[in-house]
């Protein structure tokens, strides 16, 4: 009798469905189970009804302030804090910068998600490489 490997449940709050298609992909490959939401408050609506261990988190999603988002996520969701992937664009505003620095959010690039999104993921979630079924 094998063990099948625990599959992670990953929240995906991204408005553009061509970004939540790929993001769906990806995670698949992962072999991690993706939720999604369209927008922040439909996410936090359900963080609070449900149990996810990550969140990809696209800021242009909301109207509310980062600060309050990760805040919000936070207080819902303790176990959260540390897991929450932010999908940026060009982020130029130094406020939004500042805090995810100041609350030590993972980020990609909006730009580099199909090359960065993968490892970010696994390093967050502690999954291992696939093996590539050769030996050395």
């Amino acid at each position: 009798m094998t063990l099948q490997p625990i599959r992670r449940k990953v929240l995906i709050v991204e408005d553009q469905p061509i970004i939540r298609n790929i993001l769906y992909v990806l995670l698949a490959g992962l072999g991690c189970d993706g939720d999604v939401a369209t927008d922040v408050k439909t996410a936090l609506s359900m963080i609070q009804q449900g149990s996810f261990d990550a969140v990809l988190l696209d800021l242009r999603c909301s109207e509310l302030p980062t600060e309050e988002v990760v805040s919000k996520i936070k207080g819902l969701c303790p176990n959260l804090v540390g897991r929450v992937l932010v999908i940026t664009g060009e982020v130029t505003d130094p406020q939004t910068l500042e805090v995810i620095e100041r609350n030590c959010l993972p980020h990609v690039p909006r730009s580099r998600v199909a090359e960065e999104l993968w490892e970010r993921l696994r390093n967050l979630l502690g999954l291992s490489r696939p093996s590539t079924g050769t030996s050395s």
